[in-house]
């Protein structure tokens, strides 16, 4: 399949900014974070929490603010603007974390905040995009192949930091370098990959220009919040996105406390971690092809269907052999679910309103993140077992799949896709 210019472009922008997910959300500053800040006489326990609340405000504000930004970016030229702001905020905010002295863990805290506002603030108008670089039959493909340069994107620099690691920086970087060189080049990485995104992609569907964009968009909210509450197609699927996208982060977020409960390593870890982000890369691919030629419905059963097994698996989870074989589970349907979510959602809706549903879209995928925790923990302490937590989340899985079995087939998007308004 030959992609044109603005998909190579847009797909390469999941390149550029999965270094920031792997190594500034999910790796290396949490664990600095916790070091820096015990060093600095706060408990372990209170460390977590801090780290938590800074994940939960800045999760809060970009939900909050998803509806309203995403409609005002309806409105050309604001989709593209906004688009390049945020990810200049996200970029520059990262940027100063190496200049952080490592007693100001407070500090250190809030520009992490700063920076994952912009990470998550510009995925709301990256998934609005979808629409305007390509045609409904080729999104499954597009999508997919995103996610998967995602991944690949994210394993590199990822890759390169856990040499410096394991080599203690060739003997001329001592850890809290290796730190700041990985906060550096996730910087930079993300930076110079979203050039071509905001080089080569515009606006091709959009709202005239009004004389109150932001007054406009408020209204437009309320509209569309009604509008989504009769249009069954959609309000299925954000239903049961909802609950199973809740199940998937979950998954993955509990999955290093697990190995931990099996005696994994930290360096274990992070081999299990790099795992499945490079399983994750050509069963992406898969999925797409899958959706491309099947459906995106029959292929979203199926992937919810594998979900629903690894929960069941996890029950019986008691030794390191099977941990490691649910993670390659995991890393063979994890971005299948979400690129193939991503595009089934972007047939539903308008393609002249896609930053607006998208913001919608996104405050779901992110509020999700609230209950699977909750219900892990819960199970885990009344059971004391993590992996009974974990099977927990079938319940997620299975309601989200009967729900998703009355999502009609047909796309309720086709009939406003008339171009340009």
């Amino acid at each position: 399949m030959h992609f044109t210019k603005q998909e190579k472009s847009w797909m390469m922008y999941d390149w550029s900014n999965s270094a920031y997910g792997i190594v500034i959300v999910t790796a290396i500053l949490p664990i600095y974070f916790k070091a820096v800040a015990t060093g600095a006489g706060v408990t372990a326990a209170n460390s977590t929490a801090y780290w938590g609340y800074a994940n939960s405000i800045s999760t809060l504000v970009v939900a909050l603010l998803a509806p309203v930004l995403g409609a005002i970016a309806d409105y050309r030229p604001f989709k593209r603007m906004l688009f390049i702001r945020f990810t200049a905020l996200g970029i520059i905010a990262t940027a100063c974390l190496p200049f952080v002295p490592q007693s100001w863990w407070g500090v250190l805290l809030a520009v992490f905040v700063i920076s994952n506002i912009g990470y998550s603030g510009a995925n709301i108008f990256y998934d609005g995009f979808l629409t305007d670089v390509t045609d409904a039959d080729r999104m499954d493909r597009v999508s997919a192949n995103g996610f998967a340069l995602g991944y690949l994107g994210g394993v590199i620099p990822f890759i390169v930091v856990m040499v410096l690691e394991l080599t203690k920086g060739f003997g001329v970087m001592d850890q809290t370098m290796i730190v700041r060189f990985a906060f550096f080049l996730s910087a930079l990485w993300w930076l110079v990959f979203a050039f071509p995104m905001w080089r080569n992609v515009h606006q091709t569907y959009y709202l005239d220009p009004v004389d109150h964009p932001v007054r406009a968009s408020w209204h437009r909210v309320r509209v569309t919040t009604g509008r989504i509450l009769k249009n069954r197609p959609v309000a299925l699927f954000l239903l049961s996105y909802f609950l199973y996208i809740d199940g998937v982060d979950t998954i993955f977020s509990m999955a290093t406390a697990i190995g931990v409960d099996m005696g994994l390593s930290s360096s274990m870890l992070m081999v299990v971690l790099l795992l499945v982000q490079l399983i994750a890369v050509p069963f992406s691919v898969l999925y797409g092809r899958a959706a491309q030629r099947f459906g995106t419905k029959p292929t979203l059963l199926v992937a919810l269907g594998f979900y629903a097994f690894i929960t069941l698996y996890a029950f019986f989870l008691h030794d390191q052999a099977g941990f490691w074989f649910l993670a390659v589970l995991i890393g063979m349907n994890q971005g299948g679910i979400q690129s193939v979510s991503r595009s089934h959602y972007a047939r539903l809706i308008p393609k002249q309103e896609a930053s607006e549903y998208f913001g919608f879209y996104n405050i779901f995928g992110q509020f999700s993140a609230i209950f699977g925790p909750l219900l892990v923990g819960v199970v885990t302490q009344l059971t004391g077992r993590s992996t009974v937590g974990a099977s927990s989340l079938f319940i997620f899985f299975l309601i989200g799949f009967i729900i998703f079995l009355y999502v009609p087939k047909q796309t309720a998007g086709d009939a406003s896709r008339k171009g340009n308004l």
